[in-house]
């Protein structure tokens, strides 16, 4: 096993607006006893919309909820009258020529293929599952990242949405564990990019399930044909939501140096994997990577805790969902786990003012946690959109041709006990190909996404990189004094 590199490093969260970012090191030591990057470089993102900002809270009956969590009930009135010339049935506020589109992840089984639109009305279903994209940080490229501008309007084009004043329901079809992640991961998009709180919904439950009483939700054979017609862009959209995610650079500011929730910080981590990931104790346990555990401080509890299997894959109450935050379990004896795998107790969990990060291994899982977070409790939330396939891939090992994945003195290097609690594969992995490939192990800023959307929208930011692709590929840095 590798030496551990230590560095020492405050604790810093973001519960107010996002301003300045900078990751600022020590000098070079050449020793492995320590990570030093002989520059100062700074990117400095322009203000943004805080996560507080972007919460939505539930009322206690979701039926009541005319955005954010809504019912098969709720929706069955906007389908049927939604653009009624005398009594219109939609919320309160919307452009009188607002489309209604139903995004759903997939058909459900036979009756229960698809919600029925109401073209008539302005009511669209499409079979749309959201889209998602490789794309590079500028220190690693990873996986199933938030689309950029040209992948979003892409989509936006292709179902003829406007976001600027439609209403978008996106919903699971066929209930399940994924389709409910689906359907986060469409509200988390739409919301990233710009969507206002009160056009997003996702719809609770699965087709089948919304079908009955007390529901009654009607269903159709067939989903609308996606018209490929629309011109709007996200960058009509001058809300900038890109808080909602956290990036590479944000988690490694937070994370403490020692595996322990800090209950007085102002940060919460949530893993929405399974015990067997936050923990494991065997290859068998591992998804992606060389190695395989969690962040410093992160607390455990399973995404599928939080949904309700007998009816529909639908979100457990808003008591229900509280009860965990706060530290309780259920009647299970689910609730939030420490490192010790045991519930750590009423009182342990959130505190009052705490910003919840949440992830799993692709950031679908957390999808569901960060929505019952944000969009339900009303809880700042950010979402850690790279994830434990983006963090396990910064490790200093070896990969099955003897080289290492990545150098021992990268500031970026995650595989360190002040930063991760992990354990090793016991046999190397394959240099990776796409996902995993390291861009610039020495980059100044781990922000790139961020600046490429800002740039989508018309906000440049001086960062000194280059970019080839839509793709940032360097950190514009001298050559790092300590080699490798």
């Amino acid at each position: 096993m590798n030496k551990m590199i230590r560095v020492q490093r405050g604790r810093r969260g973001l519960v107010g607006l996002v301003a300045a970012t900078t990751i600022v090191l020590a000098g070079c030591s050449g020793t492995e006893d320590s990570i030093g990057l002989n520059t100062s470089s700074t990117v400095t993102l322009p203000e943004m919309a805080s996560p507080a900002s972007l919460t939505t809270t539930s009322a206690a009956n979701y039926d009541d909820n005319i955005y954010g969590l809504i019912t098969g009930a709720t929706l069955e009135t906007w389908v049927t009258n939604w653009s009624d010339p005398v009594t219109p049935s939609r919320p309160v506020g919307l452009d009188p020529d607002s489309k209604l589109i139903i995004l759903q992840a997939g058909s459900d089984i036979a009756t229960y293929e698809y919600i029925a639109s109401n073209p008539s009305q302005g009511v669209f279903t499409y079979d749309a599952p959201m889209v998602n994209e490789l794309r590079s940080n500028g220190v690693v490229q990873t996986k199933s990242m938030v689309p950029s501008g040209e992948m979003m309007d892409a989509f936006l084009s292709k179902y003829n949405i406007d976001p600027s004043k439609d209403m978008v329901v996106c919903a699971q079809g066929k209930a399940g564990n994924f389709a409910a992640m689906q359907a986060g991961r469409c509200w988390y998009t739409l919301r990233y990019w710009g969507m206002l709180k009160g056009q997003v919904a996702v719809l609770n439950g699965g087709n089948e399930w919304n079908a009955g009483v007390p529901n009654s939700l009607s269903m159709s054979a067939t989903a609308d044909i996606a018209p490929e017609t629309g011109t709007a862009s996200v960058k009509d959209l001058p809300a900038i939501n890109f808080a909602l995610q956290a990036t590479l650079e944000d988690m490694v500011n937070i994370v403490p140096t020692t595996d322990i929730n800090i209950l007085d910080d102002g940060v919460f981590i949530w893993d929405a994997r399974g015990s067997n990931q936050y923990y494991p104790t065997g290859d068998s346990d591992f998804q992606t990577g060389p190695v395989q555990g969690h962040p410093n401080g992160a607390l455990d509890l399973n995404f599928s805790n939080l949904l309700d299997t007998a009816n529909g894959y639908s979100y457990k109450t808003k008591a229900e969902l509280q009860a965990y935050v706060d530290g309780d379990t259920d009647v299970g004896g689910n609730g939030f786990l420490d490192i010790t795998l045991q519930p750590v107790g009423n009182g342990s969990a959130y505190q009052s003012g705490d910003t919840i990060y949440t992830y799993c291994e692709t950031t679908y899982r957390a999808m569901v946690t960060g929505f019952a977070s944000t969009a339900i409790l009303g809880l700042p939330t950010r979402f850690y959109d790279g994830a434990m396939t983006e963090w396990h891939s910064l490790s200093a090992i070896e990969d099955s041709n003897g080289e290492l994945l990545m150098p021992v003195n990268s500031p970026w290097r995650t595989d360190t006990v002040d930063r991760s609690h992990y354990f090793l594969k016991s046999v190397a992995v394959d240099p990776p190909t796409t996902s995993g490939v390291i861009v610039d192990a020495y980059a100044g800023s781990a922000q790139n996404i961020i600046v490429e959307d800002l740039a989508y929208k018309g906000i440049v930011v001086d960062t000194g990189t280059t970019s080839t692709g839509g793709t940032t590929t360097g950190g514009g840095l001298p050559a790092n004094p300590c080699g490798g």
